[in-house]
């Protein structure tokens, strides 16, 4: 679905499956990962640097409404995403609504009262396992994770799937984001 219809379903109650975020993530070392994820067939797509700047929006509280509002900047391009609040207590799902802006977003939402509240840059590995992405990342500050991506609740299932054919026990599992564990350090 696109980020319009997203947001028109999201906002007028109906919301589908592609406007989700359904991920697993895990510390790792990469290197014996990769070679994991491989083993199963996983396909490498690419690798790219990102750069995430979270926002504090004027008059709401995003961290207590377990919200957030991200500018992703990767190879050039500006992704401008909200994520809603979780609804699953063993795999990470909540809303998630993305769409390409240009770097003028970061004026605006400043200018709105917006406030970067940080940073989060790493190295990110994209590889395709099914119709699941698969990450590799090493994420400055915090080290090295798997996360397992799915769009939606059909996913989680392969997601836990693809977990256990890795050997990773459903305990080894955060639902922190990264901006979450930058913050407790």
């Amino acid at each position: 679905m696109s980020a319009p219809n997203c947001a028109r379903a999201w906002f007028s109650g109906r919301r589908r499956g592609s406007c989700m975020e359904v991920e697993a993530k895990v510390k790792v070392k990469i290197k014996e990962m990769e070679k994991r994820i491989r083993g199963l067939g996983a396909r490498f797509i690419k690798k790219e640097r990102q750069e995430d700047m979270y926002f504090a929006h004027p008059s709401r509280d995003f961290k207590l409404r377990d919200e957030a509002l991200r500018v992703r900047r990767v190879e050039g391009e500006c992704i401008l995403t909200y994520k809603g609040a979780r609804q699953d207590s063993r795999i990470k799902t909540r809303p998630e609504i993305e769409t390409k802006v240009e770097e003028t977003i970061l004026d605006i939402l400043r200018v709105l009262g917006f406030s970067e509240v940080r940073r989060v840059v790493k190295q990110r590995d994209t590889y395709q396992w099914d119709r699941l992405k698969v990450y590799l990342d090493r994420v400055e500050g915090l080290g090295e994770f798997l996360e397992v991506e799915g769009k939606d609740s059909e996913d989680k299932h392969k997601i836990l799937g693809l977990l256990g054919s890795l050997n990773i026990p459903p305990a080894e599992l955060i639902r922190k984001s990264y901006l979450e564990m930058l913050e407790e350090r």
